[in-house]
């Protein structure tokens, strides 16, 4: 709960920063000039957060940027490993393989629910859940931008935005190839390969990755590794067509396939949180899917305006088959409901078609504008089932004597929006930036078994409102006004339908670039009110899983970013993120009043440093360390079940030239034992709790070439 000190501690402190920022600037320029041997600046990085592509440290938003070679200094593979290194974000696994939730600022992601992170791949939105986990290979850039981006983004940015961009079709022939072997007997591909069909005029880029892996979480009733992925493929393809000096075209599509291991929560009978316990169910659980994206893009320069058309259409397939008392006839012989084992089965499918037009203004005016209009079309069907588990194969699931509950329901939705945003310079270092977006939701449901159909609607205009002023040609302050809006929606057919989520957030911040690009310094105070804030928990009796409202949550926090290049070649680089809420008004579950919401973490922080040295000739050596600490974390709305604070550690180390790399790395190291999810049993209706085992320590071998 944010009291009265605690504010006045994180104003002083954010001010005490802000302070010694600009104090640094002079020097910093200063100690440049007189010393021609300081170690070399980093290139002024880039971005497209608000569309337009702006230096990051002019941008008055909180944005954390992965270029292409922090992502392979890192060893960014997966959505998962750049979200750890952001401060005050957090994307962790629970139920099945495609299943994830992310917190941002305290704004959690639920089961079945829209995302408060808006997740844009290419110019194109992420609509389902599912789509955030995902493998990241050729990428060229990541943005993580934080506090509310609805005016932008549309529905769903409440909480911030996640842009990835990938690499891009090039005029000359380019490839890579890297090959990876880890403990569990994980092994994965990637590469790809560029070049001209056309030289000047049409560009193709092709890449892929594969990987297996046999796990390192045992289900110690089965004696397998539960978390063993038998395959998981990407391959994506790339066409520009520079049809003419101000007419471009791009078609991308891409396909996924997998089958995993999923449903591998543990039984914890002692309802400690804490309390850290292998899977142990009697159903080996499995996922197979597959996911096909295609998008088309198009972009014509008119003078006064850049015009962009994007069209999107993706199909996600996931059949899920596993246990639902996650225990044994040994350790749990009346299952979870007094009655024996339980298995479950669960297929859905999910069909999307979008369309964006927008205009963009040059950015070389005092007065810049965009506009645009957005449309989607989804078309989800899920069918779940609950079955008596006689012999423990999944496949019973397919036996109609023993299904005692079958729900299937088919969710159409569509969505709408227009936008825009006026950019005024009202003098050359003070700037005013308006912005707004209207949102309609139309929900329809159709209960498959019944015929019984609903229908509801759900809208929300969310404005943005920030004054920035430019202290100095690299530092920014700014102040900035925003509101998210996530859709409200339905859940399983006889459940009551839960209301939208609006967020409103005031932030003052500051931006800077310093020392010649070689000093990073950032930071924020934000304070949110969120309207029928969403939560999750499971009511199996009354039709399984439940999406709930809070009336009204509080949220106050505070975030800091360095970054320093001291020397050649060696960078050090910290975060810290915190996040007090405050439940305000909750009339479903009244008690929770002045608790945390859930799935909240108080404070993160990250610390890491990166040496690039010389070796001989033209190899280097390099080494990284990546240091992670997660505050405790409240997993319901009655705080009576905390994870404890823990820290987590990462290495990375290796040679690499200008054409290869060959690196040994390591996750976790330690070997911290953690929950990523935990459901007591008060809001998991099992009458026990059950936790999602987080990843153990694991390390292996990498090696790289480029062509």
């Amino acid at each position: 709960m944010p009291t009265k000190n605690t504010k006045n501690l994180h104003t002083a402190w954010l001010a005490s920063a802000a302070y010694i920022a600009g104090a640094v600037i002079a020097p910093a320029q200063a100690q440049q000039g007189d010393d021609p041997a300081a170690a070399e600046g980093r290139d002024v990085i880039t971005v497209t957060a608000r569309i337009r592509e702006e230096p990051l440290h002019e941008v008055p938003i909180q944005i954390k940027v992965f270029e292409a070679v922090d992502i392979i200094n890192a060893g960014i593979a997966t959505t998962q490993d750049f979200i750890d290194l952001t401060p005050n974000v957090s994307l962790d696994d629970s139920f099945t393989y495609l299943n994830t939730f992310a917190v941002v600022r305290g704004v959690a992601q639920i089961n079945n629910a829209d995302s408060p992170l808006a997740i844009i791949v290419d110019g194109v939105p992420q609509n389902n859940q599912r789509q955030f986990k995902m493998n990241l290979f050729d990428v060229e850039r990541i943005e993580v931008l934080k506090g509310p981006q609805g005016a932008f983004y549309g529905r769903n940015a409440s909480g911030g935005a996640i842009r990835i961009i990938t690499r891009q079709p090039t005029n000359e022939f380019e490839g890579f190839l890297s090959g990876l072997y880890g403990n569990g007997d994980a092994v994965e591909f990637t590469g790809g390969v560029s070049g001209p069909l056309v030289e000047d005029r049409l560009l193709f880029r092709i890449a892929g990755s594969y990987k297996e892996d046999g796990g390192r979480i045992e289900n110690s009733f089965l004696g397998v590794n539960a978390d063993a992925i038998d395959h998981d493929y990407n391959i994506r393809g790339k066409l520009t067509y520079l049809a003419s000096d101000n007419i471009t075209l791009d078609a991308r599509v891409m396909y996924n396939d997998f089958e995993a291991g999923t449903l591998y929560d543990s039984f914890v009978p002692s309802g400690d949180a804490n309390d850290i316990q292998d899977p142990s169910n009697n159903l080996p659980a499995d996922a197979v899917g597959d996911v096909f994206e295609a998008t088309f893009k198009a972009d014509v320069d008119m003078g006064f305006a850049m015009l962009t058309a994007i069209t999107g259409y993706t199909e996600l397939d996931e059949e899920v088959r596993g246990d639902i008392d996650f225990s044994n006839p040994i350790n749990n012989p009346a299952g979870g409901f007094g009655f024996g084992s339980l298995g479950q089965g669960s297929d859905l499918d999910v069909a999307m078609i979008s369309q964006e037009l927008r205009l963009v203004s040059p950015n070389d005016q005092r007065f810049r504008w965009l506009a645009g209009a957005f449309y989607i079309h989804t078309d989800r069907q899920l069918e779940a089932v609950l079955f008596v588990d006689l012999n423990g194969d999944p496949n019973q699931v397919n036996d109609p004597s023993l299904i005692f509950l079958r729900q299937t329901e088919d969710d159409d939705n569509d969505a709408w929006s227009i936008y825009g945003e006026l950019e005024y310079d009202i003098t050359e270092r003070f700037k005013i930036a308006a912005g707004v977006r209207y949102d309609e939701d139309n929900r329809f449901q159709e209960d498959l078994l019944t015929g019984a159909t609903r229908e509801i609607s759900f809208s929300a205009v969310q404005p943005k409102l920030t004054l920035s002023y430019d202290v100095h040609d690299d530092a920014l302050l700014y102040a900035t006004y925003g509101e998210g809006f996530r859709s409200g929606g339905f859940n399983a057919p006889g459940v009551a339908p839960f209301r939208s989520e609006i967020t409103r957030s005031v932030e003052g911040g500051f931006k800077s670039q310093l020392w010649d690009n070689r000093l990073t310094l950032n930071g924020a105070v934000f304070y949110s009110f969120v309207e029928d804030f969403q939560f999750f928990f499971l009511d199996l009796a009354a039709g399984g899983q439940i999406i709930s409202n809070i009336d009204r949550v509080e949220i106050f926090g505070v975030e800091f970013e360095a970054q320093a290049n001291l020397a050649d070649g060696w960078q050090i680089y910290a975060g810290l993120g915190t996040t007090d809420t405050e439940i305000k008004e909750n009339v479903p579950f009244p008690t929770s009043v002045g608790n945390h919401s859930p799935k909240t973490t108080d404070i993160s922080f990250n610390l890491g440093s990166q040496y690039r040295f010389p070796v001989f000739n033209d190899v280097f050596g390099i080494m990284r360390v990546d240091f992670e600490r997660r505050g405790e974390r409240f997993w319901q709305v009655d705080n009576l079940d905390v994870q404890d604070p823990f820290n987590l550690l990462n290495f990375r180390a290796g040679f690499e030239a200008d054409h290869w790399g060959l690196y040994v790395w390591g996750r976790n190291i330690t070997g911290q034992q953690y929950y990523t999810d935990f459901n007591p049993n008060e809001f998991s209706g099992l009458g026990f709790d059950i936790g999602f085992r987080g990843q153990p320590a694991s390390y292996g071998v990498e090696a790289r070439i480029r062509f």
